[in-house]
């Protein structure tokens, strides 16, 4: 008689839980993942179409126009001059309203600096014109 010998089973991976637990990890780490270059975008910014008529009586209005000049309340000022003229307007009060009409192709650099300077001159209520 033979002696009784066994047949080893062959060793086998099965792969197809593991590709199912590798799926879902790459899944996880695009959801989760925070993209924060944002400077790289290309941004337009969109037109405001709800905005609501702005009064202009008891406003301060300050014009920017796409060259870069000034105007305070229809008067044409320079640049430098801005600073000047806005700081009396800090002992009337903190509630003088500000309007700033700027062209839309007015840097925004421009527009922020008025917004800076009429917060170093103590006026906090400023407002943007839209079209």
């Amino acid at each position: 008689m033979k002696p009784f010998t066994r047949r080893r089973r062959r060793p086998e991976i099965n792969i197809v839980p593991l590709i199912d637990v590798l799926t879902i990890l790459v899944f996880f780490f695009l959801v989760t993942m925070q993209y924060r270059d944002v400077a790289a975008l290309n941004l337009v910014l969109p037109r405001i179409e709800t905005a609501g008529t702005s009064e202009r009586s008891g406003f301060l209005t300050i014009g920017i126009d796409a060259s870069g000049n000034y105007s305070l309340d229809g008067q044409t000022v320079s640049r430098d001059d801005l600073p000047g003229l806005l700081l009396p307007l800090r002992d009337v009060g903190r509630n003088v309203s500000v309007l700033i009409m700027a062209d839309e192709t007015t840097p925004i650099r421009e527009i922020t600096y008025v917004m800076d300077q009429c917060r170093l001159a103590g006026l906090e209520n400023i407002r943007l014109q839209s079209r």
